[in-house]
C-alpha cells in the first residue's frame, strides 16, 4: 500500500541510514496500522542493527524537543503519519532510569 512519496522534514544523518529509516517506516506502515506497534518495530529495528539506545514516536500530532547523539536524528513524514527518531547516548539513559519507571506508569 502507497502512502505516498517520503518528506524529509529534518536529517542528521548520514544517507544510508535515512534511506534505512524510511524503507523500514513503509514496511512497518504495510503491515500495522497501530503507531504503538510501527514506533516499536522501527525502535527495536534501529537497535538492532545501529546499536545504542534508540528512541521512536510516531502520530500525526506531536511536539518533542530531544537530546541526541551527533549524526542520529531523522524526522519526515510518510503520508499523514509523522515520524521522529533519534538515539541518546546510553549514559544518560542510565541517569534517567528512574524517571523513564515513573513515566511509564503514570
Amino acid at each position: 500500500m502507497s502512502l505516498g512519496k517520503p518528506v524529509i522534514k529534518l536529517t542528521l544523518m548520514e544517507d544510508e541510514m535515512r534511506d534505512f529509516a524510511i524503507s523500514e517506516a513503509q514496511k512497518a506502515l504495510d503491515t500495522s496500522n497501530s503507531e504503538k506497534l510501527v514506533a516499536s518495530y522501527m525502535k527495536s529495528t534501529f537497535e538492532k542493527k545501529y546499536k545504542s539506545v534508540w528512541h521512536c514516536i510516531v502520530g500525526r500530532n506531536f511536539g518533542a524537543y530531544v537530546t541526541h547523539e551527533v549524526g542520529r536524528y531523522i524526522y519526515f513524514y510518510i503520508g499523514q503519519k509523522g515520524f521522529l527518531i533519534w538515539s541518546t547516548y546510553y549514559h544518560l539513559i542510565q541517569r534517567v532510569s528512574s524517571f523513564h519507571f515513573i513515566f511509564s506508569y503514570l
